[in-house]
């Protein structure tokens, strides 16, 4: 529910950081080492946690992520058992925001209100719809802040400031900015372009800015931890999982221990970070 995320905001607050945000897909690389990296990121230091939906026409994607998708899908991973999933977790750990980050055709095929309502009942705090842009609120976004779930925007460098009102108008729980034109996992920008963008945004809302799209190390995780609310990391995290189906057996879990090594990198790097402006 948006309580739980901005009671995570206001905790950090407390704690003058940032948040680490992370995201890795439902199903990847099958549905039980899925669950397992899941469960273990709260403990390796995840605030936030982003967890994506396979679908066959990612189009903001790259292909790190593409490809998980594609060995979720084939694992046999479905909406529904993605939400099983979350069920599992919240019987574990109640406290950590959950945000389901995908495109809404799945949601559409699905049935918008029974989602929603499933959404909740498992346990999702908010979700990131990809390919929703504002002038389509009435469709999902406006029902689901009613029934008390996040509608998280994204925000391009591209995102013209007289649209800036526009987009945010009915965003809930935090503002995702994508650091880069292009798809998940490119280069990430120059660290000062990020810090002048978040600026501007902030001038526009008073929600949480996390930063995301081509984070990728924890040297750049502490950059962007100086002067945004939130960094979130994705295709680094899923790139552990494929790199380690390469170099261990396929039904290892090598591939969970390394995502949780990660996650624990990045926290240390953004704890250690002195701010340069203050967080929300």
């Amino acid at each position: 529910m948006i309580e739980r995320i901005k009671n995570c905001f206001l905790d950090l607050q407390e704690e003058q950081r940032a948040a680490l945000v992370t995201f890795t897909m439902m199903g990847d690389p099958d549905i039980e080492r899925s669950f397992e990296i899941l469960k273990g990121l709260p403990n390796a230091g995840a605030d936030i946690i982003e967890i994506g939906t396979p679908f066959t026409d990612p189009m903001a994607d790259g292909p790190v992520i593409q490809a998980a998708g594609q060995r979720a899908l084939k694992a046999g991973i479905t909406l529904t058992k993605t939400l099983e999933l979350v069920q599992r977790f919240r019987k574990i750990h109640k406290n950590t925001p959950v945000v389901l980050m995908g495109y809404f055709n799945p949601i559409y095929i699905y049935g918008v209100n029974k989602f929603i309502e499933d959404a909740k009942s498992a346990g999702i705090d908010g979700v990131i719809i990809v390919d929703l842009p504002a002038e389509e609120d009435p469709e999902f976004c406006l029902p689901a802040i009613e029934n008390g779930l996040a509608f998280v925007r994204l925000v391009a460098p591209t995102t013209d400031v007289t649209r800036l009102p526009f987009i945010l108008k009915n965003s809930a729980g935090f503002v995702y900015y994508i650091s880069i034109t292009g798809i998940t996992g490119s280069n990430v920008a120059m660290s000062s372009k990020i810090a002048e963008s978040v600026h501007t945004i902030r001038g526009h809302t008073n929600l949480p800015i996390c930063v995301g799209f081509g984070v990728k190390t924890p040297q750049q995780a502490s950059e962007i931890a100086k002067f945004a609310d939130g960094v979130v990391v994705g295709s680094a995290l899923v790139d552990c999982i494929a790199k380690s189906l390469v170099e261990n057996s396929s039904d290892s879990l090598e591939c969970v221990e390394s995502v949780h090594q990660l996650v624990k990198s990045l926290s240390i790097a953004i704890r250690a970070a002195i701010s340069k402006e203050p967080l929300k």
